[in-house]
């Protein structure tokens, strides 16, 4: 048994009180929200009517029956996985993606454990061999010339589970030739220009190919995998993408990070910056850059910025390759987007992906959510011969955003708690909150494993994270509060729990109190597949 201080008890009551608080000064501003929230709805109608093809002045809709009983529109991490899954339930699959080329981007690059153990649970592991994938096994944390290390909680797996880092167009590219050697699966370049629909169900898609005039093709169900920047998600919910900040992207060349096998975080000044190695001689560096712009790259600003602000930052193993690397040239700049699920169901289509759930890549999550929910629609799909009937097949998916909710919930509360949290603020009490949770995670034990065991996937709890996040908060009241409280310090400690509350409780609110903590409440949580 663990003792418990007093104060410990009472600065948790006081947390408690501190939500309240919060939750009638947050009232006031409901009724602005809402009313941005109905200007947004209008702002995307129009887009919704050019994303969508009616079947209506009497035209005669298309006859099914052509072969195809899923359509796949995009063919990155979730629709490449998507499709081989289907694929394997016997599912004919009609994969179409805009560019079949390698993708070459700054994120999706990290693979944690939980997403790894997803993969094999989908029998897809293989995608991750012959890619000069790195195994990855914690993380090493850096703050003001200090560093903890933070291993992830594998001791009841076998000796090959781990989280992989590679380059992600060489994991999505593995996965498309999978994809392509199966029979029941067509994979053609194409651009999806609209969904099709008849009478609030959607039919199929209308998409250009790469060489050709427009087509038209038609199935039971089409999923919708084309990314962060979807220009179909608005037919298919309510989008509230929030641009959080913008990583800037290097790739350091033949050096060595100070913990091998591990992915490293910076807790700099003014946000986070990020390296892991890619490939057996490359690291990759991310530099978080808070708001939605970056300083030019033709001027020379973005790199001044690095070499000024940033280098002096970076650990000394790595800082001559950080310098290398911005002389070199080849700096990308990638938007971090944050979109909570808000769905729409809709007869006949689905949401996957970045395309329907988005969080900040922080912590690396985004795949295994992915993946995560591919395993929960396979196996509502599973027992389904006949997809046919839209309208029981969509009331019967409704269960699919419940049933998503404890590993999606978990990784992007996580995320949007830990970017605010290691990102450097003027405010007091937001600098005592970084600096205790980094104190708290080189306690170790209990106060490592747990923590890494959410941020890895391995322990999808949202109640652990809650419990966790404010464990933290009342760890650096109780710093300040001992040996003898003043009441300056009183008053920051009661600061702490306010600013802790303001950052946990709107994302768990945008994520769903209900779905989250109480998903078994949900009727469609319980929902059987429709007779056939």
């Amino acid at each position: 048994m663990v003792d418990v201080d007093p104060y410990v008890l009472l600065t948790f009551f006081a947390s408690l009180l501190g939500f309240l608080v919060l939750s009638v000064l947050r009232r006031r501003n409901y009724s602005k929200a809402k009313s941005k929230a109905q200007k947004n709805n209008n702002n995307t109608t129009n887009v919704q009517e050019k994303s969508i093809n009616r079947f209506d002045d009497g035209e005669v809709p298309p006859v099914h029956g052509t072969g195809t009983d899923v359509i796949v529109v995009g063919a990155g991490v979730a629709g490449g996985a998507l499709a081989l899954t289907l694929a394997k339930e016997g599912r004919r699959v009609h994969v179409i993606e805009r560019d079949l080329t390698e993708p070459d981007r700054i994120v999706g690059e990290l693979l944690q454990p939980g997403g790894y153990l997803k993969l094999i649970e989908l029998g897809l592991e293989d995608c991750v061999e012959e890619i000069d994938a790195q195994r990855v096994v914690g993380y090493a944390l850096f703050k003001d010339g200090k560093n903890t290390r933070l291993t992830y909680p594998l001791e009841q797996f076998n000796s090959d589970v781990a989280g992989r880092s590679f380059h992600n167009g060489r994991f999505i590219q593995r996965m498309r030739e999978k994809v392509a050697q199966l029979p029941n699966v067509q994979l053609e370049q194409g651009t999806v220009t609209s969904l099709l629909e008849e009478n609030g169900t959607i039919k199929g898609v209308q998409y250009k190919p790469k060489d050709g005039q427009e087509l038209k093709v038609y199935a039971p169900l089409t999923i919708v995998c084309d990314g962060c920047f979807s220009n179909l998600r608005c037919t298919l919910c309510k989008p509230q993408v929030e641009v959080l900040s913008c990583f800037v992207g290097l790739v350091l060349e033949n050096c060595r990070l100070p913990f091998a096998n591990h992915g490293h975080v910076i807790l700099g000044d003014p946000s986070p910056i990020l390296f892991y190695q890619i490939s057996s001689t490359e690291v990759r560096c991310l530099v978080d850059v808070p708001g939605q712009r970056v300083p030019p790259i033709a001027n020379g600003a973005l790199a001044n910025r690095l070499k000024n602000v940033v280098a002096p930052q970076v650990p000394p193993e790595l800082h001559d390759a950080f310098i290398a690397a911005i002389d070199k040239g080849n700096i990308r700049t990638m938007p971090n987007r944050s979109m909570p699920a808000s769905p729409h169901p809709t007869p006949g289509a689905l949401l996957l992906g970045d395309a329907f759930n988005m969080r900040h890549p922080l912590t690396g999550g985004g795949m295994t959510v992915a993946l995560s929910d591919i395993v929960v629609l396979r196996d509502l799909l599973k027992p389904l011969h006949d997809l046919h009937d839209a309208a029981s097949l969509c009331t019967y998916l409704e269960s699919f955003y419940t049933l998503r909710k404890p590993v999606a919930s978990t990784i992007n509360t996580l995320a949007g708690a830990l970017y605010k949290v290691f990102s450097a603020s003027p405010d007091e009490a937001r600098t005592e909150m970084r600096q205790a949770c980094f104190d708290y995670l080189s306690l170790g034990g209990f106060c490592s494993t747990g923590p890494v065991a959410l941020l890895s996937g391995l322990n999808p709890c949202p109640l652990s994270l809650v419990l966790h996040f404010f464990a933290v908060a009342v760890y650096g009241v109780g710093r300040l509060l001992l040996p003898f409280p003043s009441l300056k310090r009183v008053w920051l400690g009661a600061r702490i729990l306010l600013s802790a509350s303001g950052i946990i409780f709107p994302i768990i609110k945008a994520e769903g109190v209900r779905q989250t903590f109480f998903p078994a409440t949900i009727p469609a949580y319980h929902r059987a597949p429709p007779a056939e």
